[in-house]
């Protein structure tokens, strides 16, 4: 079960996801993106932000994981690969949380070896306590502490991805 209150309301996640989009709709003015969405975390921040977005978007998504429970693993697996011919385009990867860092670089890399004209990555929640590897980041929503959260597309055990808002998840004893 979750105890307590929201940690970011579904106003706060919209507010600074309406902040990113137009920062991003000014950046690549006179581009087209195409935007790679990590699934299954970041579906919803991905589709809030890309209906935001005011520059031509191509939709794409690749699916990875490396959490077991509330725990990386450290390795990261690749169930479903981006489709999009990317060579020489502008790419967006669209990330709900980053922690270690581990996934997102990978990713960042398998992207980058494909040879895109630009790659600039998106994340709404930076967990920067728990980073192990650096990765550089072109835009942050907010920085949370070192705990485990949910909701909005963040999930444990594939439960609570559906709430509007996130909330720090706590283990009924």
């Amino acid at each position: 079960m979750i105890i307590g209150t929201p940690y970011l309301t579904t106003e706060q996640i919209q507010n600074k996801t309406a902040e990113i989009a137009d920062m991003i709709s000014h950046d690549y003015l006179g581009k087209e993106i195409v935007a790679i969405g990590i699934l299954k975390g970041s579906f919803m921040f991905y589709a809030d932000l890309i209906r935001m977005i005011q520059v031509p978007v191509t939709v794409d998504f690749i699916v990875a994981s490396s959490y077991l429970k509330n725990t990386s693993t450290g390795e990261v697996k690749i169930h479903y690969d981006f489709r999009e011919n990317i060579a020489g385009k502008d790419v967006l990867l669209i990330e709900d949380i980053i922690d270690t860092g581990i996934s997102l670089n990978y990713i960042r890399e398998r992207i980058l070896s494909q040879m895109p004209s630009s790659l600039k990555i998106a994340v709404l929640l930076d967990k920067r306590e728990r980073r192990e590897v650096d990765v550089p980041l072109d835009y942050t929503g907010f920085q949370i502490p070192n705990k485990f959260v949910v909701g909005y597309g963040l999930d444990y055990e594939n439960k609570y991805r559906n709430l509007p808002y996130i909330a720090i998840f706590k283990k009924k004893a």
